[in-house]
């Protein structure tokens, strides 16, 4: 099954990037970012199927909110250079069944990420 998309980012404020508007995006939600006083959504965006926050053991269980940890993730950064998050937009096969697509990416940001002390908020999209 070949995988035809993968890439893999870093939100940068030096880049005029925030991590609420990534996650505001992401997700298809309305968020405020602290960081700038400014709303971030993006009606626009359509065909999310699926999101959701995944916690390591031991970070505050309030980032379960996504305003909450993005807007957390954005305040310990202060410098003008700093990497507020990293993206990684793949895409999955066809063959999967739709059905299947939460517990595979779940899975794989358990094993890869979260059991490394990281917290990972992922987002399905479908564009049919």
């Amino acid at each position: 099954m070949p995988c035809p998309h993968n890439q893999i980012s870093i939100v940068q404020r030096s880049n005029r990037q925030s991590a609420v508007a990534a996650a505001a995006y992401q997700s298809g939600e309305k968020l405020f970012c602290e960081y700038d006083q400014q709303v971030k959504h993006y009606p626009e965006k359509r065909g999310i199927v699926h999101n959701e926050i995944l916690l390591p053991a031991n970070a505050p269980p309030e980032y379960a909110d996504r305003n909450t940890l993005w807007n957390a993730a954005e305040a310990v950064e202060k410098q003008w250079n700093s990497q507020l998050a990293r993206r990684w937009v793949l895409s999955i096969p066809r063959e999967i069944p739709p059905d299947q697509y939460a517990a595979l990416v779940r899975d794989f940001c358990n094993q890869q990420f979260v059991s490394k002390g990281m917290c990972v908020d992922f987002a399905i999209h479908d564009k049919g």
